[in-house]
């Protein structure tokens, strides 16, 4: 774990654990009828242990970087601290209510990106002489000037991505997750998202990247937390859990 030094606690994740069912499908096996065998499917339900006691504490000032493979339970545990997900045992507090980025954050696809941009501000709680301010940073930010006046329902992934990392970044967070919005663009859009993130984490904020990317993480975090299989296998600095992540893969 990490120290803390005399730093505010922003958030803290005790013991959660997240449990859900899904619908398993298995098979009745009749070897004297194949046909019929592919239509009579029993519908059973499976528990799926999601977050197994996961505990740690964040601070202000912290850039954490979340790790684990495929399917290990990363954006569980950030929908968790969102209140997306509901915690099936254990407790998460949060100073202030978080604000969750992804990339599958959806934009109004038939409106403009110009018009997306507008919206987006308001929502954020802008006026809309503050907007108009802000117009050219959000655009520029995310590189797609030729495109802003098109309808959104024409952009690619990587553009609706950057566009909506540009307007929701725009202000400062106290608690910001972001997951993947890094792996979308080039290297240049990259080194923005980043300074951006720092920028953050420098005004007092506390950012979660959940990310594949390493080199994003050692250049933006400065912890890193790595879930496998829904637990938590470490809390420290960068550079040794990663070394550790990566030597087991």
């Amino acid at each position: 774990m990490v120290a803390s030094s005399d730093r505010r606690p922003v958030v803290v994740v005790d013991n959660v654990h997240v449990e859900y069912k899904v619908l398993a499908t298995g098979k009745k096996a009749t070897a004297a009828n194949t046909k019929q065998s592919i239509f009579s499917r029993r519908r059973t339900m499976q528990t799926v242990h999601a977050l197994k006691g996961v505990s740690f504490t964040a601070y202000e000032n912290d850039s954490i970087g979340i790790i684990g493979s495929n399917g290990s339970g990363k954006s569980t545990l950030m929908r968790a601290i969102t209140g997306l997900t509901p915690v099936s045992k254990g407790n998460i507090w949060a100073s202030s209510r978080p604000s969750m980025l992804g990339v599958g954050a959806a934009l109004i696809k038939d409106l403009s990106g110009s018009r997306n941009v507008i919206l987006g501000g308001l929502a954020l709680g802008f006026t809309k002489a503050e907007i108009e301010g802000l117009y050219d940073d959000i655009v520029d930010f995310a590189g797609i000037r030729k495109f802003i006046d098109m309808p959104m329902r024409t952009y690619s992934s990587g553009m609706t991505a950057r566009l909506k990392f540009a307007i929701a970044t725009i202000r400062d967070h106290e608690i910001l997750i972001v997951d993947e919005a890094l792996a979308v663009g080039d290297r240049a859009f990259r080194t923005r998202s980043e300074n951006r993130i720092r920028e953050i984490r420098d005004n007092a904020g506390t950012v979660f990247l959940v990310s594949h990317s390493m080199s994003s993480i050692r250049d933006t975090c400065n912890r890193v937390i790595w879930i496998e299989k829904g637990e938590m296998k470490m809390d420290g600095d960068p550079e040794e859990v990663i070394a550790a992540y990566e030597a087991s893969s």
